[in-house]
C-alpha cells in the first residue's frame, strides 16, 4: 500500500540528500542476489534513520534485523566516534554479505554482528543502548519490546519499523493472520505502556518513534 501519491512520494526522493556511493552498491547487489529485495530500507528511509541517529548520536545502537546491512550502515552514521553498533540477524547465509560492506564503510570496527535469535541474543549484550531499531520478526515485536527496555535507560529512543503493515492494522485481523494482530498488540503496548511516549510515522510502511521515560 502506498500512504502517499506516487508524484509525491517522487517529489520526496528528488528532495532528499544524494543516498551514499556505498549503499547504491549495496541496493543493488541486494536486488541482484537476495530474495526479496524489496525488504532493504532504500534511500528515503535510510536518510530518516541516519538523521536520527545524528541527532540522537548515540553511543551504543541494537538492530534487530540486519537483512543485507542497508539500515545499519544509516544508523551508524550518527554514531559517537568510539560508539557500537550491534545487528542481530537470524540468517546465516546474509552474513558475509553484510560484513564485506560494513568493512567498506568508515563503520566497519564499530559494527558487530550476531547471527541467531534475537529474543535469545539480547539479553546476552551487556549493554545500555541509547538508539534501539527494531526490524525483524513481527510476531516478535512485542517480545523484543520487553528485551529492549531492559537494555535502555531514560532518554533511550526506540524506532519501529513496519507497523502500519500495508494499512492492515486499522482493520479487523483474520484469526490466522498473526503478524497484524501482533503488530496491532504492539502498537497499543507502545502507546499505553508508561514508560514510553510514542508517535507513529507515516515512513514507508510506519515507522514507529518511541522516547523511554
Amino acid at each position: 500500500m502506498h500512504f502517499l501519491s506516487e508524484s509525491l512520494e517522487k517529489y520526496i526522493t528528488d528532495h532528499l540528500q544524494e543516498e551514499p556511493e556505498l549503499l547504491q552498491s549495496l541496493t543493488r547487489e541486494t536486488h541482484l542476489k537476495v530474495v526479496q529485495p524489496r525488504m532493504i530500507t532504500g534511500h528515503y528511509q535510510g536518510r530518516v534513520l541516519s538523521l536520527f541517529s545524528k541527532l540522537i548520536n548515540p553511543l551504543n545502537i541494537l538492530e534487530i534485523g540486519t537483512y543485507t546491512g542497508y539500515s545499519a550502515l544509516c544508523l551508524a552514521e550518527g554514531l559517537q566516534e568510539n560508539g557500537s553498533l550491534h545487528t542481530i540477524d537470524i540468517n546465516e547465509e546474509l552474513r558475509d554479505m553484510q560484513r564485506s560492506y560494513f568493512d567498506l564503510s568508515p563503520f566497519g570496527d564499530n559494527i558487530v554482528q550476531h547471527t541467531g535469535n534475537a529474543i535469545e541474543i539480547i539479553p546476552q549484550i551487556e549493554l545500555i543502548f541509547d538508539l534501539v531499531f527494531i526490524d525483524a520478526e513481527k510476531t516478535e515485536y512485542p517480545k523484543y519490546l520487553e528485551l529492549v527496555l531492559q537494555k535502555t535507560r531514560s532518554g533511550s529512543v526506540i524506532l519501529s519499523d513496519n507497523v502500519l503493515w500495508s494499512g492492515k492494522v486499522a482493520e479487523k485481523a483474520a484469526k490466522k493472520d498473526k503478524a497484524t494482530r501482533e503488530l496491532q498488540e504492539y502498537n497499543r503496548m507502545m502507546n499505553e505502556h508508561p514508560k514510553l511516549e510514542t508517535v507513529i510515522l507515516p515512513v514507508r510502511d510506519g515507522l514507529s518513534f518511541s522516547r523511554v521515560l
